[in-house]
Parts: structure tokens; sequence; C-alpha cells
């Protein structure tokens, strides 16, 4: 691969996944970023976590989050680009995930707010019955600067892992609405204008059988604000979305979907933020071999540039490899996930072949990121621990990437249940083909479901690790296929 593919998002896209119908768009996209978009990323992410105005001059509550009008005209540009609508217009997700792995080229914390307002346009769109959609949907979908932003509000102060014992806000029916109190401890994308939110119906069992999902807007019907922002949490990252504590309080709100199956569509909403996650990792860990790049093409030492030296090299060619196999893991996860996001239970076996491939796509291009941006810190030197460079900056925001929506762990146990219980790794190898790396992990899998469930568990880590890195090889494999040149290309052509 030419290295100067790895200054351009469009460039990189164009060499793994070739032309699409969205390339102009993309270009314009990622041309504003390189003229605009990039002082005002650095400019958000100095000034720090942005402010929560919490009454205005009479004493009345508004909760408005405060930022420089700069910063709502590089959000609203994703929006208006396409970020959201695109998807709806062309019944096809794949234009969503490419502005998201653009936007995360630059600024990794901007793609949380289009992520989560796909997240919501996405459930409402399938499960909201039709006077919900002709009400809130279009306002979510606008080409505009009025348009609306989502949220996906989950977790609360006992942690996001264990839903079924964690939420303990509870929804209680009023009609044909629903009223819910109850506080949201990590609530990305605090003043949006719709969340969707995980509660416990009234009386409803104890556990992941309890909880439904609701769509929940910032204000009343009769205009009051229909939640309250408690504050907004400084965080070491993602500074250019708003991270706070939100309270519900008999907060008006409207069921989406059956009652009784809300735990699968808070895992729907879960697995679409999973995959975005994944885009968004590799667009950072694309940003951070690139900054290295260039300063180990510039930086002189011991008579040439670093990146002439033998071990250094090594190292760029090894982590080329690593980017192009992280990605597509990654986009294999998207194009499952487009193929199945309308599916209803009883879900298909390509609907749990997706979900295999979204937490192996989650842990390991996450890991991908923080190790990628760790060492670009490692190519820089003394230079890439100073806050004035960007340097830095992909270090705090990939740690982010590792956590959100399930950490390295959680991913790779939801991998394994889904294993256990579906049987998805065999799906898998029949999905990608009998590459020898995949078919020798996928026997080793099999050999490790005879274990007792708890040795399993105590061991399954390294042998999770194992398919999720052979998953990603096999994928590049066959994705390389299509493209000889791309497949014959290498960093080592350029020194």
């Amino acid at each position: 691969m030419e290295f100067d593919a790895l200054a351009s998002p469009c460039t990189f896209l164009r060499r793994m996944i070739g032309s699409t119908p969205y390339d102009s768009a993309l270009a314009e996209y990622e041309a504003w970023w390189e003229r605009d978009g990039r002082a005002i990323s650095e400019s958000v992410d100095r000034a720090g976590t942005p402010w929560l105005r919490m009454f205005d001059l009479t004493g009345k509550r508004v909760d408005e989050v405060l930022y420089s009008p700069d910063y709502w005209r590089m959000l609203k540009q994703g929006y208006r680009a396409g970020v959201l609508w695109r998807a709806f217009q062309d019944g096809s997700l794949l234009p969503a995930f490419l502005f998201i792995y653009l936007t995360s080229f630059y600024d990794s914390g901007l793609s949380c707010p289009y992520t989560v307002s796909l997240s919501t346009a996405m459930p409402l769109s399938k499960y909201g019955d039709l006077a919900l959609k002709e009400k809130f949907l279009p306002k979510l979908l606008r080409t505009d600067d009025q348009v609306w932003q989502g949220a996906t509000w989950m977790t609360e102060i006992k942690g996001g892992s264990d839903l079924g014992s964690n939420v303990e806000t509870i929804a209680v029916r009023d009609g044909n609405a629903w009223r819910l109190t109850g506080d949201k401890y990590f609530a990305s994308n605090a003043g949006a204008e719709l969340a969707v939110v995980a509660a416990r119906r009234q009386g409803a069992p104890s556990g992941v059988r309890g909880l439904a999902l609701f769509l929940l807007p910032r204000y009343r019907a009769g205009g009051e604000l229909n939640y309250t922002i408690r504050r907004l949490k400084d965080k070491i990252a993602t500074r250019s979305v708003p991270t706070g504590e939100v309270e519900l309080r008999d907060s008006e709100a409207y069921l989406l979907g059956h009652a009784d199956e809300g735990i699968y569509l808070i895992m729907e909403v879960l697995n679409v933020s999973r995959v975005a996650n994944s885009v968004g990792s590799v667009g950072l860990a694309q940003r951070a071999f690139a900054d290295a790049l260039h300063f180990a093409q510039t930086r002189v030492a011991f008579g040439k540039a670093v990146l002439d030296h033998p071990l250094l090299r090594r190292q760029f060619e090894e982590r080329l490899l690593g980017l192009r196999e992280a990605f597509a893991l990654a986009w294999e996860a998207v194009r499952l996930l487009n193929d199945v996001w309308q599916e209803r239970r009883p879900y298909s076996e390509r609907y749990h072949l997706f979900r295999l491939l979204a937490h192996l796509a989650k842990y390991w291009t996450a890991e991908f990121a923080v190790q990628t941006a760790k060492w670009c810190m490692e190519v820089h030197g003394g230079q890439g621990v100073l806050q004035e460079y960007c340097v830095e900056r992909w270090q705090r925001e990939a740690m982010i990437l590792a956590i959100w929506e399930g950490t390295a762990h959680r991913q790779l146990l939801d991998a394994l249940e889904v294993i256990e219980r579906k049987h998805a790794h065999q799906a898998l190898l029949q999905h990608i083909g009998q590459t020898p790396e995949l078919h020798a992990v996928v026997q080793d899998v099999d050999a490790h479901l005879r274990f007792p469930a708890e040795k399993r568990e105590y061991s399954w880590e390294a042998i999770g690790a194992r398919l999720a890195r052979a998953t990603a090889q096999s994928l590049l494999q066959r994705m390389s296929q299509n493209d000889q040149n791309f497949a014959k290309s290498s960093v080592s052509s350029r020194l």
C-alpha cells in the first residue's frame, strides 16, 4: 500500500473496499475536515469538558450544554453530509458507517453522537408504531441544522454489563404512554432531543426478562424538561461528546416493541453501537498510524529518517498489516449487520453469526486501537506525551473505545455465549471459508466446549483472542483476493 493512502481515510477506504455510491459525498466531507474541521476539533479538545448551564436568568431549569459555536458547526456538518439520513433514504446502513469511519479518523469522540443517534433511529423505525414514527423519525433524519439528536441510556450507578441486576429505573404505565423514574449514570450525548432508555416495568420479574426499551423525548408534551442533567463528567478523553448523569422523574416515554421482549431490543441497540465502535477504532488507529508515519519520515536520527531504520520499518510493516486485518474484521461486522438488522425474533442463524462477528470485532479492533495509539506515542518519543500535539489525544480517546459498550472480557464472554448456544463459530467457518488458520482455531473451540463451564470461561481469553485474530486474517485474505494488486502491495515497497 502506498504511504500516501494512510493520510486520507477516503483513499484507504477505496483501497480496502473499492468504489461506493458515496465516494463523492465522502470526499466532500473529508475536504471539509482538512479545510476547517481539524482546527475546530483541536480547539474543542483543548477546551476540555463542556459546561452545563442548569438555569436561565429567571431561575427556570434549562440544562443547556454549552459549547462554542464552532463545535455545533462541526457536529452538524456530519448530520448534513448524511451520517443518518442517507441510511434511511437508501435502505442501507453502509453510508452511516462510512461516515462514522471518516469522522473517527479526525475526531473519534464526535462519532459517538452520530452512533447513538443511529442507535435511536433504528429501533424507532423498526419497533415504533406508526404514530410514533411519524412524530419523531423525520426529526432525526433532517438534512439541515434543525436535525434532532438521539442517545442510548442503559447504564446506571452499579454498572452496565449486568443489566438484569443493575437497571433500577422503573416504568409505570400511563394510558398509551409510560412514566420513567430513575437515574442513568453514563449518559452519552446528554442534551439529546430523544433517547432510548432501558427500564423495568413496574411489577415485572427480576432479571433481564423484566426490562423494556422506551423512547424518551427531551421535552414533555407541555414543553417542560422531561429529564434533567445532574452534571457533566470530566473524562480523560472524548471531549467532543458530553457525558452526563441524567435524572428521570416521572418522565414521559413510549414503549418500543413488546414489553416482554425488551432485552432483545436493548441488545440490538448495543450491538449497533459495538459495530460503530469497531469502525471507529480502526479509523482512530489509521489516524495514529498516519501521524506516526509522517513523523518517522521527517525525523532524522543517526543520519537518516527514522523510518529508514530496519527495526522501525518492520514495525510499520507489521502495524499496517494489523490495520488492514482490523478493518476487514470491522467491515464484515458492518456488512452482516446491514443484512440482518431488520430481523425480529426468532433470529436466523445468520443473525447469530453477526452477533459473534460483532463481539469479536469490538474486542479486537478496540485493543488494536489502544496498542496503535501507544505505539504512535513511542514513535514520537518525548513529543508524543505533550498536550500541545495530537498524539497523546489518540491514546486518551482509544482508552474509551476499549470500554464503551462493553470491555474486552465482556465481548469475549458474549462471544463464548453465542458459540455455546448457537454454534456460531461453525457458521463463521462456513461463511468465510476453510482457511488453515480459522479451521485450526475452530477445531480448538470445539475441544474447548467440552470443558466444564467454569474451566471453559476461566481459560477462554487466549482461544477467544486467537479466534478474533484468525477471523481478521481470513477476512483480509478473502478481501485481498478480490484485488490482487492491493494484496501484493506492502510498506516495504516504498522503503
